[in-house]
């Protein structure tokens, strides 16, 4: 699922630039200090907040990426404390973008450069596009260059990131996953990696969001949205 078009600029904080297939890097590229690397699957993200809303968001309940932000900074903050060395963080929003809705999805790019994310952008020139493999590849270039005091990978994907974030993990690094509770049973049950609830970072979304959870479901029952249109098997077929 490609970036909703229609979203409105929205902050956050980090650094970076993409640079070259499949790698993303820093603007500055020339810090020593370790990171606290926060990457973001926008596609993998706005699928699942479709899927919990019923529909494309409204402003209420779009992410505020500066109140992200605010908490990676945070984050960093408890990380470094008992960290040897220097450790800053480094954040990066990637996505995809259709054919034709650049002049639309540009105002958000903007938005979330200007505020200190880094975007790595990638047309989506066919249904099975995606940047997990980039999300990767970031990931495993700043592990074994600057190094990582920490990782966040923001996305409910586990077929993607499980293993490579538990590999991680492994060698004693932090990993935090966020996501919705809904959509991430992996990292929700995982005794490795962690799990922080999108909606319980304070700020994130203005107000709470319409969830609902099959083991307290209302009396009179709840109507749970698909996750894509019945069309989209004549697409998987095609290709």
């Amino acid at each position: 699922m490609a970036v909703d078009a229609a979203s409105p600029n929205m902050g956050g904080y980090g650094t970076g630039t993409a640079e070259g297939p499949g790698v993303a890097r820093t603007i500055s590229g020339t810090s020593p200090a370790s990171r606290v690397l926060l990457v973001w699957d926008a596609p993998n993200l706005d699928m699942g907040l479709g899927s919990i809303l019923g529909g494309r968001p409204t402003t209420a309940h779009r992410p505020r990426f500066d109140a992200l932000g605010r908490w990676l900074l945070a984050r960093t903050a408890d990380i470094s404390a008992g960290y040897e060395g220097e450790v800053e963080p480094e954040a990066t929003v990637f996505t995809n973008i259709v054919p034709g809705s650049a002049e639309v999805v540009r105002p958000w790019v903007e938005a979330l450069r200007n505020v200190g994310f880094a975007v790595f952008a990638k047309p989506k020139l066919a249904d099975d596009t995606d940047v997990d493999s980039d999300m990767l590849d970031h990931i495993e270039l700043r592990r074994h260059t600057v190094g990582l005091a920490g990782l966040i990978v923001a996305s409910a994907d586990g077929q993607a990131f499980r293993e490579p974030l538990e590999d991680v993990a492994g060698d004693g690094t932090p990993v935090t996953v966020l996501g919705f509770r809904e959509h991430a049973s992996w990292a929700v049950t995982s005794d490795i990696v962690d799990f922080v609830d999108l909606e319980d970072i304070p700020g994130v979304f203005r107000e709470p969001l319409p969830r609902i959870n099959l083991d307290s479901l209302p009396d009179d029952g709840a109507w749970l949205a698909p996750f894509r249109p019945l069309t989209a098997l004549l697409s998987g077929r095609q290709n």
